[in-house]
């Protein structure tokens, strides 16, 4: 199993947007992106820091829906 590559929170807002996440608001140094799924708003909290923490990019890719491999191969997509 790969591992997680140090991203800031720029990069993982443009990775989540492919899959259709778009920013609602920001709060700060956090931004709010949502994705309406089968008529339901799912939101997730991105830190806009330099480098995001492991565990945090962990539960941001799960919050996602997302498995680390499916993440990964939207990282290796341009």
């Amino acid at each position: 199993m790969k591992r997680l590559p140090v991203l800031s929170g720029k990069r993982v807002v443009k990775i989540l947007s492919k899959i259709g996440f778009v920013p609602k608001r920001q709060k700060g140094s956090h931004i709010i992106l949502i994705k309406f799924v089968e008529d339901k708003k799912k939101g997730i909290v991105v830190p806009l820091h330099k480098e995001i923490d492991k565990g945090t990019l962990l539960e941001i890719i799960r919050q996602a829906g997302l498995k680390k491999e499916e993440f990964l191969n939207l990282l290796k997509k341009r």
